[in-house]
């Protein structure tokens, strides 16, 4: 495909962000909306991008979009999200919260929770919630991943099998139309594993453009969480598959 510069620069930043957004490259180009969905629909049709509500995200299959990246994508539904998890748990609770961007949103919105343990392997996470006396926090050992601070691999998992806890807030890169729960690294995808084995209750937190993502590495099916929180679903057989096997689905944008 011949790419214009602007396509060419747009394609760039989706590399750099993980997604761009229409109203935002407008405005950075100078020209109308209608230009740029355009633009965006011809990088699309070259699979180069992948088409989501307002934009287009970067389609890493193989490796995720880094972690100061991620953190932009869809920053206000991560934090709605992230209530609306907080909001499920109660004081003198406790929890395991997982590696992600959208899992750190649920451990800020904790923040004014009381006589919470909070059992963790995101080292983002602990840091952040270290201070506040009203919360235990407690953290895995293995090998932390420089990238993102998540604590992966065996010793990890042999940690959080020690624990059986009410709550669980774990996260995924993809998600995929038949419900499968998908990430990049082997090695995170077994701590997530234990993590919804010993828990009461998982909550799966993942804003809608995870429904646009692929990765490589298989963590279950949505079947095996009780709540599933998003800003919208937009596939409708995961709403099929959530309505038949009794996960809880929450909208935050509806």
């Amino acid at each position: 495909m011949y790419l214009t510069e602007r396509q060419a620069e747009i394609l760039e930043m989706a590399k750099a962000e993980g997604r761009v957004l229409v109203e935002d490259l407008a405005q950075r180009f100078s020209v109308t909306p209608q230009t740029i969905r355009k633009d965006l629909n011809d990088l699309c049709d070259a699979r180069v991008l992948n088409r989501i509500h307002g934009g287009a995200i970067f389609p890493s299959g193989k490796e995720n979009v880094k972690y100061e990246s991620r953190r932009q994508i869809a920053a206000a539904e991560k934090q709605a999200i992230g209530r609306a998890a907080a909001s499920l748990i109660p004081d003198n609770a406790s929890l395991f919260i997982n590696i992600g961007t959208t899992t750190e949103a649920v451990g800020e919105a904790l923040l004014d929770h009381k006589e919470l343990m909070v059992i963790t392997n995101n080292i983002n996470v602990a840091n952040r919630l270290r201070v506040f006396p009203s919360i235990e926090v407690v953290i895995a050992g293995g090998v932390v991943r420089g990238s993102d601070g998540g604590i992966v691999g065996e010793a990890a998992v042999d940690f959080i099998k020690q624990f059986k806890v009410d709550f669980a807030v774990i996260g995924a890169s993809a998600i995929d139309h038949d419900g499968a729960l998908l990430d990049f690294d082997y090695r995170e995808v077994k701590v997530a594993q234990a993590i919804i084995a010993n828990a009461r209750h998982v909550i799966l937190v993942s804003d809608s453009t995870k429904f646009e993502r692929t990765a490589p590495v298989r963590i279950g099916h949505i079947s095996q969480v009780q709540t599933f929180i998003t800003d919208r679903c937009i596939i409708e057989n995961v709403k099929k598959i959530c309505a038949d096997q009794g996960v809880k689905l929450i909208e935050t944008e509806v």
